[in-house]
């Protein structure tokens, strides 16, 4: 059953995205928005833990918090995304689990 896990704190306030990522598994997606949109950020550990996903993990960022942000030099694999897409990626998917 894949799971959409959407993410909206900064990766360097607490451990969300760490315990995120050693739940997800092929076929999941990850959708950041807000401040977790920071773990994309170049030479970073979140960064580093992002881009070791399997190939097979999607992952999303909102367009418009990424450009809030100034964020620059993203991940190829990344998809930025308007909320229109986030919608759709919420049906996509069996579940989703916003780690509050």
């Amino acid at each position: 059953m894949s799971t959409l896990h959407l993410l909206s704190h900064s990766p360097f306030g607490d451990n969300r995205l760490d315990s995120c990522l050693r739940l997800i598994a092929p076929g999941d997606g990850l959708l950041l928005s807000g401040d977790a949109v920071y773990a994309l950020q170049a030479d970073t550990a979140p960064r580093a833990a992002v881009e070791r996903l399997p190939e097979a993990v999607s992952v999303f960022a909102l367009e418009e918090d990424l450009t809030a942000r100034g964020l620059e030099g993203l991940p190829e694999r990344l998809e930025s995304i308007a909320y229109a897409r986030f919608v759709e990626l919420c049906c996509l998917y069996e579940r989703t689990n916003a780690w509050l």
